[in-house]
């Protein structure tokens, strides 16, 4: 975990400790991904997702949460239905670090212990940042794709984004102070290159090296045959990748008779 990130989160949780209408909890879960090894699939998970948030409630509908997710994703052409994505043969495996404030709102009024609901439905809308870090696994040997430039960009693109956060959940007060969450959550960030992957074939001889010039085009790996002519399209062009976050999150409040008035 990224020190500002639990740098933030430990500030927060000890606010928490003293406040009657604050929520902290942990979530476990999986994580998706489409983009340009996944076009079609939008619940295809390919790795674990783990996190945390505190929340401060601020009535029974209205909440902010401060949120850190650590997710995994990845994506292979070789498993693909595809016959052209197959014989395109690119791979690739991502981790996540999400720290976001979101706005969460209960359609029923919910407040646990206290209040005469016990569960409710609710939906979530935010914002955040992601650091992302796409890698290759090329010879047996696991290579950060980002400093490779494998599709000729004149310099490494970010690895940070901005990310847009957006979901839906349902909440059940299982027992006292305790809740029981599922949700289900997209995310757009502002990069097409969770997978290394977005525009066109590079011209080869003008990589950095070697691994770079190998990792760009993997087409021929298995037939000896490449297509990654310079210019063609190794992506699929669409603006941007996007990836999800499915799981389950216990929580406890810090509430009593007088919170909410």
């Amino acid at each position: 975990m990224p020190r500002f990130v639990s740098f933030l989160l430990l500030i927060l949780l000890s606010f928490s400790l003293h406040a009657q209408t604050w929520e902290v909890g942990a979530f476990a879960g999986g994580s998706a991904y489409m983009g340009d090894l996944n076009q079609n699939n939008p619940v295809k998970v390919s790795g674990i997702a783990l996190g945390a948030f505190v929340k401060r409630n601020f009535n029974g509908y209205l909440s902010a949460k401060l949120n850190y997710t650590f997710g995994q994703i990845s994506g292979a052409d070789s498993t693909s239905s595809n016959p052209q994505l197959r014989q395109r043969n690119l791979s690739f495996k991502t981790q996540l670090n999400e720290l976001s404030l979101i706005a969460e709102f209960n359609f029923m009024k919910y407040i646990p212990e206290a209040g005469a609901n016990k569960y409710t439905p609710f939906v979530y809308l935010g914002l955040g940042v992601v650091d992302y870090n796409p890698q290759g696994n090329y010879q047996g040997h696991i290579y950060d794709l980002r400093p490779l430039m494998t599709e000729g960009e004149s310099k490494p693109y970010s690895k940070l984004a901005a990310t847009f956060p957006y979901g839906v959940g349902f909440k059940y007060n299982f027992s006292g102070k305790l809740n029981l969450i599922a949700d289900i959550g997209y995310r757009n960030p502002s990069t097409d290159y969770l997978d290394d992957v977005s525009g066109n074939y590079p011209v080869k001889s003008k990589l950095p090296n070697n691994v770079s010039r190998a990792l760009s085009d993997r087409s021929g790996e298995n037939t000896g045959i490449y297509i990654g002519s310079p210019g063609s399209q190794r992506g699929d062009l669409r603006p941007k990748d996007t990836y999800m976050f499915i799981g389950f999150s216990i929580s406890y409040t810090f509430v009593s008779s007088k919170c909410y008035y």
